[in-house]
């Protein structure tokens, strides 16, 4: 069986990429032929990426691209290079971008042809997002979602939700329940398996991109308010440099150089697990999530994990049981939640065996069940 795979970005630090991959690799390690076509810009800094790679069996074709607006939407073709393979499968991936539209075309396209061809959208979840757009895009989300959605979403063969926060707005669009299948992303099965092998530190860990939509400034002010006067705060991920400037002017204004550090990237599973185990606390403080990977990896390493009490969270967290949950942007709260953990070896139980769900071993199954 063949099966295509369409994306964004294929290179670049990527949620949806990060699915993609682990997903293409897998279904490709069952013995489908798998392909990914992308756009050929590198999520992160828009260089251009190779327009030809393989990762183990997979092979990946990207293509010239012209952005749109936005971080991500654009216009590629891919059409005819798609046609020629001929999938029997195709997987197109993020809700309201150009390519999953095409991917319809190119279906009936095979269709017409005499090759029977499912197309699967995974949403990966774009909404609830009205906070991190300017206006000209919650106008333009909004017609989208009024005009032109309910028009083409019934012609996929299954809506995957990758969150069960999102699946009420499907329903609003007019899908039906029947249609829509809840798939999360995975994590590797190391998160579950590899033991403890760092020192626990006295530190609060924010791991992912250092972007103003994570609002890691509520952190940094909660920092002095914390009783807890040796606890140190790392910042790990790639940052956005005007961000990353304001927040280390912010940490010079309250003096607390001494308390709060950023590293580098971490990219390599087991080196992702040490530096995840070799904190106390794990926070997201975000604005808004799709579905947090960080989050459920730290849940799986049974970290007491606080995190902004938004959709994708919720999702994730039950409050006070399996971690805890503080309003947006309210320093004064996290702060409390911190002074007031104890040993809370029984949230942290409940964290790992909460995310068990969301081994890529489990999740790479429910995705062959949908073929």
């Amino acid at each position: 069986m063949k099966i295509l795979e369409l994306t964004n970005y294929s290179a670049g630090i990527c949620g949806v990429w990060t699915r993609v991959r682990e997903e293409s690799v897998r279904l490709a390690e069952s013995g489908y032929e798998v392909r990914v076509f992308s756009s050929n810009l590198t999520k992160g800094n828009n260089e251009i990426a190779k327009s030809e790679e393989n990762i183990g069996k997979v092979r990946i074709f990207r293509f010239p691209a012209k952005k749109l607006g936005g971080e991500s939407f654009m216009s590629w073709n891919f059409e005819q290079e798609s046609i020629n393979f001929s999938p029997d499968i195709i997987i197109a991936h993020s809700y309201r971008h150009i390519h999953t539209r095409k991917a319809l075309i190119v279906a009936e396209k095979l269709r017409k042809m005499g090759k029977k061809c499912k197309v699967f959208l995974v949403t990966h979840a774009p909404f609830d997002r009205s906070g991190s757009r300017s206006l000209p895009s919650r106008m333009a989300v909004w017609y989208y979602d009024k005009f032109i959605a309910p028009r083409y979403l019934k012609n996929f063969d299954k809506i995957v939700a990758i969150t069960k926060w999102e699946i009420p707005f499907l329903l609003d669009l007019g899908i039906k329940m029947e249609k829509i299948s809840y798939i999360p992303n995975g994590i590797p099965e190391e998160f579950f398996k590899i033991k403890r092998k760092v020192k626990m530190e006295n530190k609060i860990l924010f791991l992912g991109r250092v972007s103003p939509i994570k609002s890691i400034e509520t952190v940094i002010l909660a920092i002095p308010l914390l009783k807890d006067k040796d606890v140190i705060f790392e910042i790990v991920g790639p940052a956005e440099k005007k961000y990353f400037l304001k927040l280390k002017e912010l940490i010079k204004n309250l003096e607390m150089g001494n308390r709060i550090v950023f590293s580098k990237p971490v990219y390599d599973v087991k080196e992702k697990i040490k530096k995840i185990d070799s904190a106390k606390i794990f926070v997201l403080p975000s604005k808004s999530e799709g579905m947090s990977q960080s989050l459920v990896e730290a849940m799986a390493r049974s970290k007491i994990v606080i995190a902004s009490d938004i959709p994708a969270s919720r999702d994730l967290i039950e409050n006070a049981k399996t971690g805890f949950l503080f309003k947006f942007g309210n320093e004064k709260e996290l702060a409390r939640i911190i002074n007031n953990i104890k040993d809370e070896k029984k949230i942290e139980e409940n964290a790992k065996e909460s995310v068990e769900q969301f081994e890529w071993s489990n999740i790479i199954k429910k995705i062959e069940s949908l073929f």
